[in-house]
């Protein structure tokens, strides 16, 4: 194509606002600065639907702090003329939900971006209507999301190139803190009961779960798989049981209730989980090279979790220790000990695209004069601010349209086997070490 496919960018989980649209003036019950968590609590007899009824909680737009730069960059960068724009759309979704619903979402929104991409006359003149195609940008669990539509519909699904920041295919140790206590470096970093309750009725959040070697230390007799329900401490169900008794309607048996929702909830998680580890790009007429795969590191994470066993039971040992970087470590099995604070290197690894195709990047790799992004940066962790990051846009743009912009560099994976050549899907694209 002489002009670059239409970009569609997909946030990561609470990326997008939520809006309850049932009043007639309706009001944000999600956002940046106002969260209401009982009006976005699921209710546990059907989760797609609010506890709070009635209601119609629909997304509504991206966080603008988080994703704006990122979107206004590229129609400016990628476009050639100023009459003739590249369109790059924002696709807000429902993060509360399972993935594969939010997957039928971004099936029919290509639909509708590739349908106004065909009347744009410098599209028209391209050839656009002969080939019509989208490139699509995933950050964090967006790229869970842009990773699982495409496995789903193999040559059909339309997409050109992909580029994903920060996503963790293989998951976060931020997501069982965050339903256990309600605190993680993953979404809101607020704590109290009634965020950690929400988290535990909350699908989306299990679709993040880590499922690297090693992820999981757990006592002999306990699983090693939190998938596996038998591998979390009771108190998750007890507090499911009894969101059950305040919310549901049917009282009875509210623990075996709650066991049967959290495995389902679990068994959903792991079936995306299986579907992204058999993704074949070339199923999809993609190439390994059509995708850019972004991973933050050089920020201490966690990296693994302790469960113990106390009087038979599970229990998870939560320790600061567990949160490692040894990316400067000169052995090379102690640098993969790393991550952008939110996701590990180990999590942000996948099976469809080789090890040495992957694009490291650190926070020391925001430019001098990106001063309130690096602030940003500094309360947040790099995986937050990943899609504001100059060097981000450069890499992305040069991507889409095959060509490298001044000023963009990379890194390698820390686990690139001895004799093999770091080979970034950018050409030409300088390493840093």
């Amino acid at each position: 194509m002489p002009v670059p496919y239409p970009v569609i960018v997909v946030p990561g989980i609470t990326g997008s606002e939520l809006r309850d649209i049932y009043d007639v003036g309706p009001q944000t019950v999600f956002a940046l600065l106002s969260k209401s968590f009982a009006r976005v609590a699921l209710h546990p007899d059907n989760l797609k639907y609010e506890r709070i009824e009635p209601a119609r909680v629909v997304p509504d737009k991206l966080i603008g702090m988080a994703y704006r730069e990122l979107i206004e960059e590229l129609r400016h960068d990628l476009k050639n003329k100023e009459d003739q724009p590249v369109p790059v759309y924002p696709f807000a979704y429902d993060w509360r939900q399972p993935l594969h619903d939010t997957e039928n979402l971004l099936e029919e929104f290509i639909d509708e971006v590739i349908g106004r991409t065909k009347l744009l006359p410098h599209y028209v003149k391209a050839g656009y209507r002969d080939n019509p195609k989208v490139n699509l940008v995933g950050h964090s669990m967006g790229g869970l999301i842009v990773a699982g539509y495409i496995q789903r519909h193999g040559q059909n699904a339309g997409v050109g190139k992909v580029v994903t920041l920060g996503s963790p295919f293989r998951g976060s140790l931020e997501a069982p803190l965050k339903v256990t206590t309600g605190l993680a470096e993953l979404g809101t970093g607020s704590v109290g009961s009634r965020e950690r309750e929400s988290a535990r009725v909350t699908p989306a959040l299990y679709h993040l779960l880590p499922s690297f070697d090693s992820a999981v230390n757990a006592d002999p007799g306990i699983p090693d798989d939190l998938y596996n329900a038998d591998a979390w401490q009771p108190n998750i169900v007890d507090t499911i049981a009894e969101y059950i008794r305040l919310y549901g309607l049917e009282k009875k048996d509210r623990q075996g209730k709650a066991r049967a929702l959290f495995e389902c909830m679990l068994q959903e998680a792991r079936t995306h989980r299986d579907r992204l580890e058999s993704l074949r790009l070339s199923n999809a007429g993609l190439d390994e090279k059509d995708w850019l795969c972004i991973v933050g590191v050089d920020e201490e994470t966690r990296v693994s979790l302790r469960v113990k066993k106390v009087r038979k039971k599970p229990e998870f040992d939560l320790k600061s220790a567990d949160r490692k970087n040894l990316w400067k470590d000169q052995d090379p099995a102690s640098r993969i000990l790393t991550g952008d604070a939110t996701v590990p290197y180990l999590g942000a690894r996948c099976s469809f695209i080789p090890v040495e195709q992957i694009v490291c990047v650190r926070d020391n790799d925001f430019g001098y004069w990106e001063l309130g992004d690096r602030s940003v940066e500094g309360l947040t962790g790099l995986h937050a601010v990943l899609p504001k990051m100059n060097l981000i846009h450069r890499l992305i743009v040069s991507h889409f349209t095959e060509t490298k912009r001044h000023g963009t560099w990379g890194r390698p994976a820390p686990d690139i086997p001895g004799g093999v050549t770091w080979d970034p899907p950018i050409r030409g694209l300088k390493k840093k070490d």
